[in-house]
């Protein structure tokens, strides 16, 4: 089989986010706008000749066709063995998982995570290490000066190639092996967790919800939850993954998770309900009338990881997202051991797990995992709540409210402003940064200000540095406000503003965060002067 050589010009609008490339599908569908960034993918890789490859998505519109696509330029570019998810269909964090055990040198993920689908919707390309990590800035970096110099593309006439035919199959030189999405993640999480006391929970009459919003996480929803634990089946809402999503936005929040929060609000609610987003990343728990804030989340977990099978040995340190709530921070004091605080973006995470110096993680965008694989995962997070549940006999509420009582509580919420234009989005973080040095020592609403600055990361491993990660505004009562712009919408630019506060017992331990944190919303309008920037007088969404 021979590899053409297609010559092609560069499009000017190929420069990855935080978690890789995200555009509308008709942008993705202009010819040879693909094929361009998957060749600078493996050109800045530095050459996957004779190497294999895992690949998949999370079976949003296109799927289908771009991995048609890639197995062409992976042929064409020498790729020796490529490995797929049937039908095109696997989850980031099963994607990793596989990435190391089969020693591969990388993963191209197709997904948009929790961009809406369908044509009009949104596609994306994530690109993985041989550690089963997101790829380093440095990398794509490297990918974006090489899509805008690009002059050729390398392809092979090979396929179509069968996605729904388990097993391997000869393509010239490639070979292509597709595999079903599931088996080997299952296999995973039935090491690290007690199925056998998650099934009693639910032999013994315990309720509960999963909600896998149309995604990829329906067909292991099915298998790990149904089949291996006994969830009936009818409990698993929006199980079957379609090319739109159902029409919905796959973001496990209480306002794109409709269908769930009914059930979890309404009269006689199971006692515990969960969801996952469109590539399987992602999770939101929940309690009768209760949403679990990522932060408690992953205070909890680490607080109570020594009852779950796999990780009993303790853990060797948690790092957090610096927007995310500093509820862990108390936990890793009172146990002793580190705790980082990095950027948003997965690929922080990774240096420090690959080192060793840390087994939890997670962020504010509904995140959380571990060491059991290099990317967050939504399913993990469901199975260890429910282990910590069967282990403890205690309801989702319970948990959280001994929790508070011992560590006390970092109220949490997000406020998102949607602006259209982003260069006024870029104009009001950069006059934010260019004052911080002035806001210390002021009030804002009656509150003295104690701590302002502009976040900037170093790599204990690597010693890199990340600079410009969001501004940090921090009240003499602890209370803190976080400012950031999204690096994952598709258009327009999404101004994120975290508020949190301090409570340490008393009667306000179980109010509702919007409500505890009105004060702060208010505080950080006046602050970054939203109203009169955006002409927005409220958030568009509030999480």
């Amino acid at each position: 089989m021979s590899t053409e050589t297609v010559s092609t010009r560069p499009f000017p609008d190929q420069k990855p986010g935080t978690a890789g490339l995200r555009k509308k599908v008709v942008v993705f569908q202009q010819p040879g706008y693909l094929e361009n960034f998957l060749q600078s993918i493996v050109d800045a890789a530095g050459n996957y000749r004779g190497a294999t490859l895992v690949a998949g998505g999370d079976g949003r519109y296109f799927n289908d066709q771009a991995i048609q696509t890639l197995a062409r330029i992976a042929a064409g570019n020498g790729v020796e063995r490529l490995i797929i998810g049937r039908s095109g269909l696997l989850s980031t964090p099963a994607a990793s998982h596989l990435i190391r055990t089969r020693r591969a040198a990388g993963g191209l993920l197709l997904t948009a995570s929790h961009n809406p689908g369908g044509p009009d919707g949104d596609f994306g390309i994530k690109v993985n290490t041989a550690s089963g990590g997101q790829a380093s800035e440095s990398m794509m970096e490297a990918v974006y000066r090489h899509t805008r110099s690009i002059s050729r593309y390398l392809t092979a006439a090979v396929g179509p190639v069968d996605l729904d035919r388990t097993g391997e199959s000869r393509y010239g030189p490639l070979t292509v092996e597709i595999v079903d999405p599931v088996a080997e993640y299952a296999a995973l999480m039935e090491r690290l967790f007690d199925f056998g006391g998650i099934r009693s929970l639910f032999a013994g009459g315990f309720t509960a919800r999963y909600d896998a919003m149309h995604a990829v996480t329906g067909p292991y929803a099915s298998e790990i939850l149904h089949r291996r634990l006994g969830l009936p089946a009818d409990w698993i809402l929006n199980a079957v993954p379609l090319p739109d999503f159902g029409g919905g936005h796959p973001d496990p929040n209480p306002v794109d998770a409709a269908d769930l929060m009914s059930v979890m609000t309404g009269d006689d609610p199971p006692r515990f309900g969960a969801a996952s987003d469109g590539d399987g990343d992602r999770n939101m728990i929940l309690g009768p009338g209760m949403v679990v804030s990522p932060g408690d989340s992953l205070a909890v977990m680490t607080a109570m990881a020594t009852e779950i099978p796999g990780y009993r040995k303790g853990l060797a340190g948690v790092a957090r997202s610096m927007p995310t709530s500093r509820a862990v921070d108390r936990v890793a004091a009172a146990l002793d051991i580190p705790c980082y605080e990095t950027p948003t973006g997965w690929r922080f995470f990774c240096n420090l797990l690959d080192d060793g110096r840390i087994d939890l993680c997670g962020e504010e965008s509904f995140g959380t995992s571990s060491s059991h694989v290099r990317e967050k995962d939504g399913l993990w997070a469901v199975l260890f709540w429910l282990n910590l549940i069967a282990v403890t006999g205690k309801s989702v509420p319970e948990i959280i409210q001994a929790h508070w009582r011992r560590f006390g509580r970092n109220a949490f919420s997000r406020e998102d402003y949607f602006i259209a234009d982003a260069g006024i989005g870029d104009d009001l973080l950069a006059r934010l940064e260019a004052s911080v040095s002035t806001m210390i020592g002021t009030r804002c609403d009656g509150r003295p200000i104690r701590q302002a600055d502009v976040f900037e990361y170093e790599d204990p491993v690597d010693g890199s540095v990340s600079g410009h990660q969001g501004v940090r505004v921090v009240f003499e009562d602890d209370s803190r406000i976080v400012f950031r712009l999204s690096g994952t919408g598709t258009a327009g630019a999404t101004l994120r503003i975290y508020l949190e506060r301090r409570i340490e017992d008393g009667p306000l331990l179980c109010r509702p965060a919007v409500e505890l944190n009105a004060p702060l919303s208010q505080a950080a309008r006046s602050i970054a002067s939203v109203g009169d920037l955006t002409g927005l007088s409220s958030p568009t969404a509030t999480v």
